[in-house]
């Protein structure tokens, strides 16, 4: 047996092997002091080998889904070695000491999962693979729980935005690439080769071309390639369910970087969880499916202002007619997740309830698409979705004709097809009720006959049907000739068996064992029958994840009055009465009011400076109005009383930041590196929101950088930005950049205490009220009153000599600058650098030296 296993072990390389022993799956050597460890079961030790005791530890099968659900959060793989051949086969092939074979018949990964009890019902589960050729990247996305199958062209500055939009639980790198660093599993290099991936496809899909899926760049074969070699390593060759591919062009969404997707909490909050997300303040979804895309639409808002606006065509419809809203969203509530029920049957581990999954939520959509094919002058995209809530009405009548109203996980007891389905099955289940009747009268007939009252007909799996009387009893049935036959003695009791009852538990047992074969065959058919419409069912179950989210999205807006923001061609973004809806949710919570702010933002004033004392709501303001951007383009209302927005190609948040001491990054250098990213990539049509750049490092050179980034932003990118200081200085450069103005959020002072008003005013602030902030936190009035007197110290340095910005304004503007900088030089360094010395003449020496002292004197 150690040779078999450790036969398998190597197959499973880094993976901990679980080794089906029995009704058990064990672990050995440093695996099971790994599982026993992680999953707190004891650790015991057995057997003998190589001279030690063999530590093991075991899980019992029928619970095996929640170890496994451990050991995957934990981040550990698990191969899956099972028997594939039973005990009497081995027996009868090899001999009577024959040992079972055993296979590894999948191996689980966080990104390969189909379980229902694995996995997050609001999240996808995404396994990606990175894709190289030709100069380009594309990353590869499957979500085996669903079948969705998509492709992500990216660059290799764009690898970490697409990565961190997805947010995979597993990524598939090939073990030669430049980008390794970015991989939670390597694979070889051959199986990201772009021909062989165009093979796989091809027959993935059964398809001589892949001309109908779209256009195929050598990077995209490469990563599909990739995927689909990693999806059939971990199945054992039983590929999960994958619909045809869909590519999505980089410009198709708005670019947003994975610092900027931290920063403004998209889909996770700075703690790793959904909660006190933009998506958690946002989900009103009532189906997980719907949950999964709302998630995914915030995640990558559109570039495509006619698909926006269906989105929110759909999202007005719902929310102008509360009625059909709270109709189509109880219709909903009681819908199944038809889609990981269609994963789960395609992937082999389906069961009879996925079966009347199906069944249920496909009646339900078909219901639904009558109900919205009703509807009074509906907008574009419901009537695009309505049809494909309907047309399954064959395989739902099979399903209802042939599985019982609520059908079990497990299949070992039968009893999942309906009566009336099968008039053969029909009567081997009368039969066994028959017999299982003549059994209830022979234990009647036994007692009276014996004169044993506590005499009982029992069942088990190794006697079968057998009598069991007290151990004080069992002397008369142990008499010869009494009619039966002894078989075991325990304790208190002692069993025996009759011909009569093996006769009627014979046929109890072989009419059993025939309808389990019978429905078993039912399963199969019927799920063949579901899977041949798994492209349709596919279809109905994203229409009913796109209703439930345009649904949830109208009722938030209701909820919160929100405002359909207007679409407009050209860069500008005008907000009246903006909100941020994560704060807001959390102040309604305490019993407080969110203060709305304006933002207006256009050609004449593309540069916000605002200024104001810390706690004052700088950063909220900011930050809201970038979500307000990502909302609108993702098709949603925005909290506002009003927006008019420009579309926005990338999004840049440089909001706070943290030591990246796994990089060797200081708080610093982040902000820089993330900075820098934001000069060198955005346009025009972008938005960027940026916070106190430069206040990590000295006074004079935080200063320096903030002004030249300023200017940078307003002369070379010259896109709409937001940018918060601390450095009044700055308020100067509104005297020479004509797009920038002043803005600062007001406080005031009152009887020595600071009162923080969260408006955003015109003009600069008087002053930054950091004293009043430090007393507001608590900090010791000593230390208040002391750097009250350094202040003013400082205070009178700065007035004698002209303060900080001393100077700057006869400074020439960035563009400017940088023409000054590349005229300026240094003819006679120039010069000199120019010689060739070693090949002068005397008398050629002599003639550089006079030219050399015409240079100088020139200057």
């Amino acid at each position: 047996m150690m040779a078999q296993y450790q036969a398998l072990k190597a197959e499973a390389q880094d993976c901990l092997l679980f080794y089906r022993m029995g009704d058990f799956f064990e672990m050995f050597f440093e695996d099971a002091r790994i599982a026993a460890a992680c999953l707190d079961i004891a650790l015991t030790a057995r057997g003998e080998h190589e001279g030690d005791k063999v530590p093991m530890c075991g899980v019992p099968v029928h619970a095996a889904t929640g170890y496994l659900q451990r050991l995957i959060k934990a981040g550990h793989r698990v191969a899956i070695a099972e028997q594939i051949e039973t005990p009497e086969g081995a027996k009868k092939a090899r001999g009577s000491k024959a040992l079972v074979a055993r296979a590894i018949v999948r191996v689980v990964t966080a990104g390969t999962l189909t379980e229902e009890a694995l996995l997050d019902t609001r999240a996808a589960n995404w396994c990606a693979a990175v894709g190289e050729a030709g100069g380009g990247i594309v990353v590869a996305a499957a979500d085996v729980s669903t079948g969705r199958f998509e492709l992500f062209e990216a660059d290799a500055g764009a690898l970490g935005a697409v990565l961190a939009r997805l947010d995979p639980a597993e990524v598939v790198v090939s073990e030669a690439s430049p980008h390794a660093d970015a991989a939670t599993v390597l694979r070889p290099r051959g199986e990201f080769d772009s021909s062989r991936g165009e093979e796989r496809l091809k027959a993935l899909f059964g398809v001589a071309t892949l001309d109908g899926f779209g256009q195929f760049s050598r990077a995209a074969l490469a990563a599909a390639g990739g995927l689909i070699a990693y999806l059939d390593h971990t199945a054992k060759g039983a590929l999960p369910f994958l619909r045809p591919p869909r590519i999505t062009a980089s410009s198709a969404s708005m670019a947003i970087d994975a610092a900027t997707r931290e920063s403004l909490e998209l889909t996770q909050s700075v703690g790793g969880v959904r909660k006190g997300s933009l998506v958690d303040a946002v989900d009103r979804t009532v189906t997980g499916a719907g949950a999964r895309l709302l998630a995914a639409d915030i995640a990558a808002p559109l570039m495509d202002r006619t698909a926006i606006d269906a989105r929110l065509d759909a999202v007005q419809r719902f929310h102008d007619d509360p009625a059909m809203r709270d109709a189509v969203r109880q219709a909903l509530r009681t819908l199944p997740d038809i889609g990981r029920a269609l994963g789960r049957l395609a992937a082999g581990r389906g069961s009879p309830r996925d079966l009347g999954q199906l069944r249920d939520g496909l009646d339900a959509a078909w219901h639904l698409g009558e109900r919205l094919g009703r509807m009074a002058a509906p907008p574009p995209l419901l009537v695009e979705l309505a049809p494909q809530l309907r047309g399954h009405g064959a395989l739902i009548d099979l399903l209802k004709r042939a599985l019982v109203p609520t059908p079990p996980i497990e299949t070992a007891q039968g009893n999942y097809i309906a009566e009336g389905y099968d008039a053969a099955l029909d009567d081997l289940r009368a039969t066994g009720a028959g017999g299982r009747r003549a059994i209830a009268a022979l234990e009647a007939e036994y007692r009276k006959r014996t004169g044993i009252a506590a005499l009982k007909v029992r069942h088990n799996g190794v006697l079968g049907y057998h009598i069991e009387v007290p151990a004080r009893a069992a002397d008369a049935l142990m008499a010869e000739g009494s009619g039966f036959t002894h078989r075991q003695t325990l304790a208190g009791v002692v069993r025996f068996n009759a011909a009569d009852l093996h006769d009627a538990a014979l046929k109890v047992t072989q009419a059993g064992s025939h309808a389990l074969a019978a429905e078993a065959a039912h399963l199969e058919d019927l799920t063949a029958a579901a899977l041949d419409r798994r492209l349709a069912i596919a279809e109905t179950a994203d229409a009913l994840a796109r209703i439930d989210v345009a649904a949830a999205l109208a009722e938030r807006a209701a909820e919160g009055g929100w405002a359909r923001p207007v679409l407009v061609d050209h860069a500008c973004f005008d907000v009246e009465g903006g909100r941020h809806p994560v704060v807001e949710d959390a102040i309604a919570r305490t019993g407080g009011r969110f203060v709305a702010n304006d933002c207006s933002l256009s050609a004449a004033s593309r540069l916000w400076l605002v200024t104001g004392p810390n706690m004052g709501g700088k950063s909220t303001f900011l930050r809201q109005n970038a979500l307000i951007a990502v909302l609108a383009q993702a098709g949603s209302y925005v909290p506002a009383a009003r927006a008019k927005l420009g579309l926005v190609d990338r999004l840049f948040s440089r909001v706070g930041a943290s030591d990246n001491l796994a990089r060797g990054r200081s708080t610093f250098m982040v902000e820089m590196v993330e900075t820098a990213a934001i000069l060198a990539q955005a346009t025009p049509d972008s938005f960027v929101i940026l916070d106190e750049v430069g206040r990590g490092t000295s006074t004079y050179d935080g200063l320096a950088i903030a002004w030249a980034v300023v200017e940078a932003i307003h002369e070379d990118n010259r896109c709409r930005c937001l940018f918060a200081t601390h450095y009044h200085e700055l308020t100067r450069l509104a005297e020479r950049c004509e797009a920038l103005s002043l803005h600062h959020v007001r406080a005031r002072e009152w009887k020595g205490d600071l009162v923080l008003l969260h408006e955003v005013a015109d003009g600069p602030a008087d002053r930054s009220y950091g004293l009043a902030v430090a007393r507001l936190a608590g900090m010791p009035p000593a230390t208040v009153q002391r750097a009250k007197a350094v202040l003013a110290k400082l205070e009178a340095g700065r007035a004698s000599t002209g303060g900080l910005a001393a100077g700057l304004d006869d400074l020439p503007l960035f563009a400017a600058a940088m023409q000054v900088e590349e005229a300026a030089g240094d003819p006679l360094r120039d010069a000199l650098e120019a010689l060739e010395i070693d090949a002068l003449s005397p008398r050629d020496a002599l003639d550089a030296l006079y030219r050399l002292k015409d240079i100088a004197r020139a200057d």
